[in-house]
């Protein structure tokens, strides 16, 4: 999987737990400003992230990305 493809499927999981439209996302989408989700919507992506693409992070990691490009770059390295 290349970085588009892992960019744009983050960000479709990233609309799914959070209840958005993926089409109002991109990588600068910021979880604490424009996303202002809960902490159990960022365990739910974290679990999504975990089946889907096969990569294990932490909730500690997730948790500390300001944006939607910053979760693909901790995805990415797991990877």
């Amino acid at each position: 999987m290349d970085r588009k493809e892992l960019e744009a499927k983050v960000i479709e999981l990233v609309a799914m737990s959070y209840n958005k439209d993926a089409a109002e996302l991109s990588t600068s989408t910021s979880f604490k400003d424009e996303l202002k989700g809960a902490s159990v919507q960022m365990v739910a992506l974290v679990a999504e992230i975990e089946n889907e693409l096969d990569a294990t992070i932490t909730l500690q990691d997730a948790a500390g990305c300001e944006t939607i490009g910053d979760l693909v770059d901790v995805v990415e390295e797991e990877m």
